[in-house]
Order: structure tokens, then sequence, then C-alpha cells
């Protein structure tokens, strides 16, 4: 069975996150709609704007299947904002923010700043092997509390966000906060990739 991983197109970096998918073999498509999600095993939510992400995702009757989804277990990485929206709780987001879950920790909205703030910086990402990861963050979250199953992949080392959570995996729930799909590095994805292909082959294995 060929593994298919859809990535949300409702706002944000979709294009970067299809073709760094495509560059590693995967066939990759958009998700709009219920219908689309539904012909996917796996799932991107890019990064871009949480709150503009969060109110469309109602507006095209996405917000439950995704959620759905995610709690029977299909495999989701988020980036950036992507990251908030696979968190259970946000701070500093608009009262009405909603998002998909499937990683017990609380997420601190735009925590590095605006985007003058923008910065790079190198992470050593546990899983990854290699060199530390170039890491873009852009007006980027960090996860302010995590919940005794997630699993902690990366920090900032240094600085004023010394120690800040910025990679975290729970079961087969990837977000980072930073934006691999703009660095070229295609290791993150890989990461998850393999992660989704190996739960496909486990079900078609059952």
């Amino acid at each position: 069975m060929d593994l298919t991983i859809g990535v949300l197109a409702l706002q944000g970096d979709v294009r970067e996150h299809l073709l760094a998918l495509a560059e590693l073999g995967v066939l990759a498509r958009p998700v709009r709609r219920a219908d689309e999600l539904e012909s996917v095993h796996a799932l991107v939510v890019p990064g871009g704007e949480s709150t503009t992400m969060s109110k469309l995702s109602v507006d095209f009757g996405l917000l439950e299947p995704i959620r759905k989804r995610i709690a029977e277990g299909m495999p989701a990485y988020g980036s950036c904002a992507g990251m908030i929206m696979l968190g259970a709780s946000v701070l500093d987001g608009r009262p009405d923010q909603q998002t998909f879950g499937g990683i017990d920790m609380v997420v601190r909205r735009n925590a590095f700043g605006r985007q003058v703030d923008s910065f790079e910086t190198d992470v050593v990402l546990t899983g990854i092997e290699g060199r530390p990861f170039r890491t873009v963050f852009i007006r980027a979250p960090w996860a302010e509390e995590v919940g005794p199953q997630v699993e902690v992949l990366g920090r900032i080392e240094g600085g004023p966000a010394d120690g800040r959570i910025v990679a975290v995996r729970q079961g087969r729930v990837m977000a980072t906060a930073f934006h691999p799909e703009v660095t070229g590095d295609l290791r993150v994805h890989e990461a998850f990739v393999d992660l989704a292909r190996g739960v496909l082959i486990g079900s078609a294995d059952e």
C-alpha cells in the first residue's frame, strides 16, 4: 500500500511542505475538505497563522474530522502554527481559538516575539542523526508545559530562551516550533514519513 500524506491547505506554508514530501518520494496532496482528509494516511499541519487556521478549519468542516482522525491514531506533524494547532491548549491566543489536539502540551503563541524578532539557530534533535538542525523561527511558539507522555525532542540552547521546548512527540504526533520546510534539510520530514510508513505497515499487517 502506497503512503499518502496530506497537507492541510487552508492557509500557510502548504506548497513548501508538499515539495519537501515530494522530494522524499512520497505521494502528497493538499487537504481542504473532509473527503480529502479521508483519502490520506497522515497529515501535516503547516506554519501560518493559527487563529486563521482555527477559524477556517471550522468554516471548512475540518475541525472535528481532524480531531477524530488524530484521536483514532492518524499520524500528524505540525510546524510553527501547526504546533499550536496540535496542542491541548494555547496561551495568548484568541478566546475562541480551537485546536486539533494530539499532544498533551500547553503552547505559547508568538512566544519568541513579533516578525521582526525572527531568527535562526542550531538545535540538537533527539532521533535526528547527523549535525544539529539549522532552525528558522518566525513568530514562533514554544511548548510552555508538556504532559508525562510527551517526549521532548529539542530545546533552545543559550540566550534568553535557553531551555525552551521547540520540538516534541507524543505517540504518532510530532510538532516543531520552527519551519523545516524552508531550510532544504529534509530530516524532520523524513522522520515523520518513517513514522507514518511504520503505522501504515503495521495496520496492513493486522
